[in-house]
C-alpha cells in the first residue's frame, strides 16, 4: 500500500513539474522543474528493488541539469538565465502534436496484449533488467563501458600541460617551488 501511495505522489509531482517547465518564464527555473520531474520519474524504479538503476538514474540527471545551468549562466544574455521568456514557442501545433501523441500512445496501452502476471523471474531483477534491455551484449557493453572511462580519464591526464610533481620535484623537496607557468604560486 505505501508503495502505491509513494507511486502515485511521484507520478502526479513528475507530470506536475513536468507542466511547470513549460509555466515558469526563465531557463533557470525550467532546469529545476525539469530536474525535479525526472527525480520523481526515477523513484519508482527505486520502489521496484532496482536500486542501481534508479541512483544512477537520479544522479545522471543532477549533474546534467547542473550541467545545463552552469552553461545557462555562463552564456545567456540575461542574467542567470532569470529574466521572463517564453517558454512555448507554436503553442497551437504544440498542443495539437502533443494531443496527437497523448491519443497514439493511450491507444497504444489499450490494444497491446499484455503478459500474464503470475511467473517470478529467477533472475536478479538487475540482471533481468540489463538482459532485457541488451541481451547478449550487456557483457560487451559493460566492457565498452570501462573502456569508455579509461579513455577519459587517460585523455585528460595526457592533454595537462603540467604534472602533480611539475613545481616540487620528483621527490618533492624543491623549496621554494619552481612554478613552470609565469605568474603561479612559486613566483
Amino acid at each position: 500500500m505505501v508503495d502505491a501511495i509513494v507511486f502515485g505522489v511521484c507520478a502526479l509531482g513528475s507530470v506536475a513539474c513536468g507542466v511547470t517547465v513549460f509555466r515558469v518564464n526563465s531557463m533557470a527555473r525550467a532546469t529545476f522543474a525539469l530536474l525535479a520531474s525526472f527525480v520523481l520519474a526515477a523513484v519508482p524504479i527505486l520502489l521496484l528493488g532496482l536500486s542501481y538503476l534508479g541512483v544512477l538514474v537520479i544522479l545522471m540527471m543532477v549533474m546534467e541539469m547542473m550541467i545545463m545551468l552552469v552553461f545557462m549562466l555562463m552564456y545567456m544574455m540575461n542574467p542567470a538565465g532569470l529574466m521572463p521568456m517564453k517558454m512555448v514557442h507554436n503553442n497551437r501545433m504544440s498542443l495539437i502534436i502533443a494531443a496527437v501523441v497523448f491519443v497514439v500512445l493511450a491507444v497504444g496501452a489499450l490494444v497491446t496484449p499484455w503478459p500474464r502476471t503470475g511467473s517470478v523471474s529467477a533472475l536478479e531483477p538487475t540482471k533481468a533488467l540489463g538482459l532485457d534491455i541488451m541481451g547478449p551484449h550487456m557483457l560487451v557493453m559493460v566492457i565498452i563501458g570501462i573502456v569508455l572511462f579509461a579513455t577519459m580519464v587517460a585523455v585528460i591526464v595526457l592533454s595537462s600541460a603540467r604534472g602533480r610533481y611539475d613545481r616540487f620535484g620528483d621527490d618533492l623537496s624543491i623549496r621554494p617551488p619552481q612554478d613552470p607557468v609565469r605568474g603561479g604560486l612559486g613566483r
